[in-house]
């Protein structure tokens, strides 16, 4: 078998056999198959797809190449969440507590912050002295003992997709949805779990801009895990504005807290709500979606919820007096308030902008090794549709450096309009399972 005769199928529009598609794997991962080639196999991909057999195919082969986690000392159905990316997304420091306080284990592996959007390993680590670099066995031990934790991503977890995806990054291949959909499905196959509640991102602050290319994702991503004998169900939210009112590590983590408290944004709390249904949904243990809202509503509203996520931070060597004196988190030395010029609504909040007005602070990383300031961000005072007079704050930055801080105000005047007519708007598009 030659990789070049692969190339030239797929190029010419032909299916893929699973023995091609193991071929070309393992020999990639033991460099027998140069980049080159890969890089050619990719954009053949990229422009003549895969059909479901095939995208299966890959993603199963890929999720072996590594590590498959073993959960099975850990008793109850365990749930599994992943995001394809968004801004102002701290989801999971919500999710994870309340559907663990609800009665499913979880055993969440995230990932850190790369490009515009954030990560929920670099925000958990903005609480002093968190840990997320714990072993499998003291996952599992924790999550017998506590029923949650959230850690990072190991490094034999699908070595395949890391490499791919990393030659995907450079060659202008990362859009292309059978190639989404086996990197993200392959890393939740070898995360062990029962059930895996998706939440694609679509809009401007998304990696995926049309509504169309969402729904095609998301379905697929439910046939492989189907066809992989796993409960899957996909939530597909609006990511034209960013999902709460902060961005920025450590203030999405208050904003996560105080959203377990009770007084988060409606938006953030609406998502997290909707995920989870879908959760209790696939586990079969409730069927009714309405009884399930309240009780996931009632177990923020008795505290519930809120000592999970203070087990999970005293249980991974946090410091849990965070969640009543934010003080403790990072703080930035300059705080600037941004005024509104007109009244009038808020026609736009453009999502990328936005985060890209946090990256110039210092918030995130253009490469993997770059070091992060976890305490600048901003926090946004109206949104999409929001009634603003003249001289409102419309936003406040946290910095550290004034001279960075003048270029995420620039970055930031593209970011918002404000008109005369008031906007609607809707945060859940589809629900696809």
């Amino acid at each position: 078998m030659r990789m070049v005769d692969i190339i030239i199928k797929k190029r010419n529009g032909e299916k893929l056999s699973r023995e091609e598609i193991e071929f070309l794997i393992d020999k990639y991962l033991e460099n027998e198959i140069p980049d080159y080639q890969m890089s050619a196999l990719l954009m053949a991909i990229y422009f003549r797809g895969m059909d479901d057999e095939e995208t299966t195919i890959l993603t199963e082969k890929m999720a072996n190449t590594g590590k498959i986690i073993d959960l099975s000392e850990i008793e109850g159905i365990k749930i599994d969440k992943h995001s394809t990316g968004g801004v102002g997304d701290k989801t999971t420091l919500v999710f994870a507590p309340l559907i663990s306080a609800y009665g499913f284990p979880i055993a969440k592996m995230s990932g850190r912050s790369l490009g515009h959007t954030g990560g929920t390993i670099d925000k958990l680590e903005s609480i002093p002295g968190f840990r997320t670099n714990l072993t499998l066995e003291e996952v599992i031990n924790q999550v017998k003992k506590i029923g949650i934790s959230i850690v990072g991503q190991t490094e034999n977890l699908v070595p395949a997709d890391k490499k791919i995806y990393a030659l995907r990054d450079v060659t202008g291949t990362v859009d292309s949805i059978p190639l989404i959909a086996s990197s993200i499905m392959s890393k939740k196959i070898a995360g062990g779990s029962d059930i895996i509640v998706l939440d694609v991102k679509v809009g401007k602050g998304a990696f995926i801009e049309s509504i169309d290319k969402a729904e095609k994702l998301a379905t697929l991503m439910v046939n492989i895990g189907r066809r992989l004998g796993k409960k899957i169900s996909v939530v597909i939210s609006n990511m034209d504005e960013p999902l709460g009112n902060t961005v920025g590590n450590s203030l999405e983590v208050i904003e996560a807290i105080e959203t377990l408290k009770g007084y988060g944004p409606s938006d953030l709390k609406e998502l997290v709500i909707n995920l989870g249904v879908q959760a209790v949904l696939l586990s079969g243990k409730e069927k009714d979606e309405e009884k399930i809202r309240r009780d996931l509503e009632n177990l923020i509203k008795n505290g519930s919820a809120l000592k999970k996520f203070r087990d999970l931070i005293v249980a991974q060597g946090g410091n849990d007096e965070v969640i009543d004196n934010y003080k403790l988190f990072p703080q930035a030395k300059i705080q600037k308030e941004i005024f509104s010029r007109e009244e009038g609504y808020i026609t736009k909040m453009d999502a990328y902008l936005i985060a890209k007005s946090v990256m110039a602070l210092g918030a995130g990383r253009d490469k993997k090794d770059d070091v992060i300031d976890l305490s600048v961000g901003i926090k946004i005072h109206k949104k999409l549709g929001d009634k603003v007079e003249k001289n409102e704050p419309i936003v406040t930055f946290f910095a550290n450096d004034s001279s960075k801080l003048s270029i995420a105000q620039e970055i930031f005047k593209n970011a918002y309009k404000i008109g005369k007519d008031r906007i609607d708007k809707r945060l859940i598009l589809k629900i696809i399972k």
